[in-house]
């Protein structure tokens, strides 16, 4: 992924050039994490450019800043608004959107509250996460040493930059041992979800998915998929899940919005199914981007155009 340095990022209510949004190197941010972020999509679907579930993004990104004590000095649907505004001075149809909060130059020290709020909106062009044949033909995964915290060690329901130290451990060491992802387990050693992904299992065609109990962050593609699923009728099952029932599961898939729908074809080199995209994998994937792509109707109001 490269980024295209031309472009305009909106900086604490005001748009700047790509290389002035700049952080001072003592800022709270550097040393203790101290950031939320989100991560959106926007497609150029045959209706226009629209922003699939903005306002659940934002939402949420206002939700991991309150439990991190952050107040956003601005209101919900000016954010959404602000979103709307950099993809169009940025002249794109698709896109990938990245807000973050986080805490600026103030002072040092573990105690937070004294350190500025910061707020920026950037906004570039991005394939597939995980490749375009990904689609298709899968992914191999690999179950990770590294566990999820547990939730009474750091807050899994918050899209917290510190949290993706995590995530960067089990990545780095799944590409380490020739693997395109990780799954990582809870701490209780049951299934959570990938890096940045969450987890689809299926098995004699019911749809499984881990808990937001299983210490993952709750996916907003992973709540469209199981919208998409029970209407095509497919029973689903939120429910811890052992890690064994990746190895004998006829399919899975991961979610996420860099992922979208990416199946995966093994598992520590064990083959799924026959190794291929599996049928329901296939049907979810197709009304999922159907969707995107503006083929059918928006029932749910999920798209904002721009």
């Amino acid at each position: 992924m490269a980024f295209d340095e031309s472009g305009k990022i909106w900086f604490n209510g005001e748009f700047v050039d790509w290389k002035e949004a700049n952080v001072h190197a003592l800022s709270h941010v550097v040393h203790y994490g101290s950031s939320v972020f989100e991560g959106i999509r926007c497609y150029d679907t045959k209706k226009g450019p629209a922003v699939f579930r903005l306002k659940e993004h934002i939402e949420r990104l206002y939700n991991s800043a309150k439990i991190y004590r952050m107040e956003i000095p601005y209101s919900q649907e000016d954010f959404c608004q602000f979103v709307l505004d950099t993809i169009k001075i940025n002249h794109l149809k698709a896109c990938y959107i990245r807000p973050a909060i986080f805490r600026g130059y103030g002072e040092l020290g573990v105690y937070p509250l004294n350190c500025p709020i910061e707020c920026l909106i950037a906004v570039w062009a991005w394939g597939k996460y995980l490749g375009e044949e990904a689609i298709e033909q899968g992914v191999d995964v690999g179950v990770s040493t590294w566990r999820r915290m547990a939730p009474n060690t750091m807050p899994n329901m918050a899209k917290a930059g510190s949290n993706y130290m995590n995530s960067q451990l089990a990545k780095m060491e799944a590409v380490a041992n020739g693997y395109d992802e990780a799954i990582m387990l809870d701490y209780q050693g049951m299934v959570s979800e990938g890096s940045g992904e969450n987890v689809f299992i299926v098995k004699d065609g019911v749809l499984h998915t881990p808990p937001r109990a299983s210490s993952l962050l709750d996916g907003i593609t992973r709540n469209s998929i199981i919208t998409l699923a029970r209407k095509m009728d497919l029973e689903v099952k939120e429910e811890e899940i052992p890690r064994e029932m990746l190895y004998i599961a006829d399919e899975l898939f991961l979610t996420g919005t860099a992922a979208e729908v990416t199946p995966i074809r093994s598992v520590d080199h064990i083959t799924i199914g026959n190794g291929t995209r599996g049928e329901i994998t296939k049907k979810l994937q197709e009304q999922f981007f159907a969707f995107l792509e503006g083929d059918v109707d928006d029932n749910y109001g999920w798209m904002t155009f721009i």
